[in-house]
């Protein structure tokens, strides 16, 4: 089963060396990986995907947690969380098609991102399973190229119950 772990680490000089590291030494199995800075300065948060039932899991948190540069760590696979993938998708292009092309891209919210005469780049950003819908869809016409940038996520936030927000439902 995927699991996805957000980390915030302290942006330093080889952070992010260790704990590719401590996954290949491990021999836990990284699907993606994707890091960037936060609202905090100095702060990044890295997200990852990876496989294992809850003992591995627990072994991995364990280890990241031991990691000096590592400030959090949070197992997002049993949150509300909201998650988020970019994939640039390079598809072959004969001039019967564009329309066809153009169609599937909207109906994945997606945009044109180049087009030449012989290929389109379709930029499609949503869940996974949107993006493994589209490169299925896309399959079809034949893709020459994929790049996916991984996972980011963030947990949902809780809903904050105020007693003006329950007395306006109350009254409605």
């Amino acid at each position: 089963m995927k699991r996805t772990i957000t980390v915030l680490l302290e942006n330093r000089f080889g952070a992010f060396n260790r704990i590719s590291t401590l996954f290949s030494g491990k021999g836990f199995n990284l699907h993606s990986i994707s890091i960037g800075e936060t609202e905090v300065p100095g702060v990044s948060r890295m997200t990852l995907v990876t496989t294992g039932d809850d003992k591995v899991m627990d072994q991995i948190i364990k280890q990241l947690n031991r990691l000096i540069d590592t400030i959090k760590v949070i197992d997002l696979s049993k949150e509300p969380t909201v998650m988020r993938e970019l994939a640039l998708i390079t598809v072959h292009f004969k001039k019967g098609n564009r329309t066809e092309l153009t169609s599937l891209c909207s109906i994945f919210e997606g945009k044109v991102v180049d087009i030449t005469n012989k290929s389109i780049i379709v930029e499609v950003t949503g869940p996974p399973d949107k993006i493994e819908a589209a490169i299925n869809t896309f399959s079809a016409y034949g893709i020459k190229e994929i790049a996916r940038t991984g996972m980011v996520a963030l947990k949902r936030s809780e809903q904050v119950r105020t007693i003006e927000s329950e007395n306006l439902t109350n009254h409605s």
